[in-house]
């Protein structure tokens, strides 16, 4: 495991060699049902997590088709939550439905043609500090699948008052938010390597995304594995600017999402990051802004087509 962490200070010619190491470390931890069916399906798939070694879920959507062809091998997307969904992996794993690719597969039937991993952060305390949220949330309000139609849409959030400009931040505040994903970069990397080598998944087209501090979280695992996903897309946000080293030396293709009316994530704190990738020598980077809308752009990002068509077009090569 612990070569496996190093490997983002590797080139891209390793590749091969740091999937065979994965694999490698890898357990028979789940024999995946055969699908009977060319339904989907959503699945809770155990795994040991490492910081207390507690069994915990996540997750795994199986999209319609799956199990068809045994030998055909299907794009992966990992998805990161954002605060408000955090939880035990057990009994408030619902709440990882409420947002992103898996509520739109699921929930609203969208017809996406990926395995999606959606793993749960867990609340590391920030239950305590008042954030209403997380205290006053009801697992009753866990997002459900109807057996006939879709469940109405939440509707996106109505800013009161005007658009304005860049102000962008000095690096002294630029503080990445605390007690994020990087605390589980571990049991992320098991949840993959069992996702990689149990189902019929192409590593050549793993993709990450996520919102908000899963967001943050994208950029901290594309910073560490570079060489592991064929592109990613952080929404509502940013990055560090000493973390785009490895991402610049890998050109991972991005496509970046902020939010013009977003008081909580600001367009604002994005650009410094973006400008020292662009300094690297990165080329293959989108950024867009809806400036029309506040911290929930998420809604609209992945509700549509655009994010997946553009991922889809992305594979390591060998």
């Amino acid at each position: 495991m612990h070569s496996i962490l190093k490997m983002h200070h590797r080139k891209l010619p390793l590749l091969p060699l740091f999937f065979a190491m994965m694999f490698a470390c890898t357990n028979n931890h789940i024999t995946p049902e055969k699908a009977i069916d060319t339904g989907d399906k959503l699945l809770r798939v155990p795994f040991v997590s490492s910081l207390n070694s507690s069994e915990k879920d996540f997750f795994l959507y199986l999209p319609s088709g799956y199990g068809d062809d045994s030998t055909r091998k299907w794009p992966v997307l990992m998805f990161l939550h954002g605060d408000g969904e955090r939880g035990d992996s057990k009994k408030e794993l619902g709440f990882v439905l409420k947002h992103g690719p898996l509520y739109e597969a699921w929930v609203q039937k969208k017809p996406l043609p990926f395995i999606i991993i959606s793993p749960q952060l867990p609340v590391f305390g920030r239950d305590t500090l008042g954030l209403n949220y997380l205290v006053n949330r009801d697992p009753d309000d866990f997002p459900d699948r109807l057996e006939q139609g879709t469940p109405s849409r939440a509707q996106e959030s109505v800013m009161d008052f005007p658009m304005g400009g860049f102000n962008n931040p000095t690096l002294e505040e630029l503080k990445i938010p605390e007690r994020g994903w990087e605390m589980v970069e571990e049991d992320l990397m098991t949840i993959i390597r069992m996702v990689l080598t149990d189902y019929n998944a192409d590593h050549k087209r793993f993709y990450l995304t996520g919102l908000s501090y899963g967001g943050f979280g994208t950029w901290h695992m594309i910073s560490r594995y570079p060489e592991l996903f064929a592109a990613a897309s952080p929404v509502v946000g940013w990055g560090h600017p000493d973390q785009m080293e490895p991402i610049a030396t890998r050109n991972l293709p991005l496509w970046i999402f902020s939010g013009g009316r977003d008081q909580v994530v600001q367009k604002r704190f994005f650009i410094p990051g973006i400008n020292r990738l662009e300094a690297l020598g990165h080329t293959n980077l989108r950024y867009t802004i809806h400036d029309d809308m506040g911290h929930d752009v998420w809604k609209r990002v992945y509700a549509g087509d655009d994010l997946y068509n553009w991922l889809l077009k992305h594979q390591l090569q060998d």
